[in-house]
């Protein structure tokens, strides 16, 4: 230790400073000793407990006499959580995803599990939090977070949208209809009134979108009149949406797909019903009569 020369009778190691700083050879105090005695006594215990020293470039290391491993850890952590679940995983089997609703526990314990489930699975679409999600040309995923929906927002629609996926279509118009008449189209439509230029019945919109403009929820057609929308809402958006329509297999089409995740084989049918449930509550799904959507595309929502 350094300290001032001032001690006399303790010998030095023989270097001295300025005569009043100088290297003693005086031991360190007994508790110092004794506590690096401890950590050398459990660096010992701990390597020869727990796995520790690689033995060879394989890979190899030794064992520990513990026998414990990561695996081993996360394998009685997730018996647990089984554990806890298995009560309302075993409730589940059989049940439609309208049975779970009407069971508050079950309901709040799908909602939780739902989310997990939803952030693997659905997020990278809709969003984490269902807000959708866009690209260059737009909304690119459906918002599912509100009550407006293509296919119908009650349980079994939203399951069925779910489990079975959605492609709707909207033919390309540019070939079909002049520059004037997207135009007119377009700038009607904006407006929320699609029937306000009689090219909306002329050139078969109704077909799809009904005669009323507010879609048909069988086809996934939407609403255009409720002034919600999924791609571009300016008239510039629905003139680019009308002329090279969704899913119409034009290179500048729209594309709106929702997967099938049943054929995919990814989730369980169990699984399926908890995203149902979750999108349900979390997405302000229909308990009567379904209203009409709004968007130019298919999805599990408008």
């Amino acid at each position: 230790m350094s300290e001032k020369h001032d001690a006399p009778g303790i010998p030095t190691t023989g270097h001295v400073w300025d005569d009043d700083l100088a290297d003693l050879t005086n031991p360190p105090p007994k508790w110092w000793m004794l506590g690096l005695a401890a950590s050398a006594l459990f660096c010992v215990v701990y390597f020869i407990y727990y796995p520790s020293f690689p033995i060879s470039s394989t890979g190899s290391f030794t064992k520990g006499i513990g026998g414990w491993t990561a695996i081993k850890e996360m394998e009685a952590d997730k018996g647990e959580v089984d554990a806890v679940r298995g009560k309302f995983e075993t409730r589940l089997k059989g049940l439609t995803p309208a049975a779970i609703l009407a069971d508050s526990e079950l309901t709040e314990y799908v909602k939780r599990s739902g989310k997990v489930l939803f952030g693997d699975n659905c997020a990278a679409c809709h969003g984490q939090n269902g807000i959708g999600t866009h690209d260059k040309q737009g909304l690119f995923a459906p918002i599912l977070n509100d009550d407006d929906w293509l296919y119908g927002g009650k349980i079994e629609e939203i399951h069925a949208s779910i489990e079975n996926g959605r492609q709707g279509m909207m033919m390309a118009g540019k070939d079909m209809l002049s520059a004037t008449e997207i135009d007119t189209l377009a700038n009607a439509v904006a407006k929320g009134q699609p029937n306000a230029t009689p090219l909306f019945a002329e050139k078969g919109c109704t077909g799809c979108h009904g005669p009323d403009g507010k879609g048909i929820q069988a086809m996934g057609s939407a609403n255009l009149t409720d002034k919600v929308w999924r791609f571009d809402s300016s008239v510039e958006g629905i003139k680019y949406t009308i002329s090279y329509g969704v899913n119409s297999g034009d290179p500048k089409a729209r594309v709106a797909v929702m997967p099938n995740f049943k054929e995919a084989g990814k989730l369980s049918d169990a699984e399926l019903k908890k995203l149902a449930v979750y999108v349900y509550k979390f997405g302000g799904g229909q308990a009567d009569a379904p209203a009409a959507s709004k968007a130019p595309e298919a999805g599990v929502a408008k």
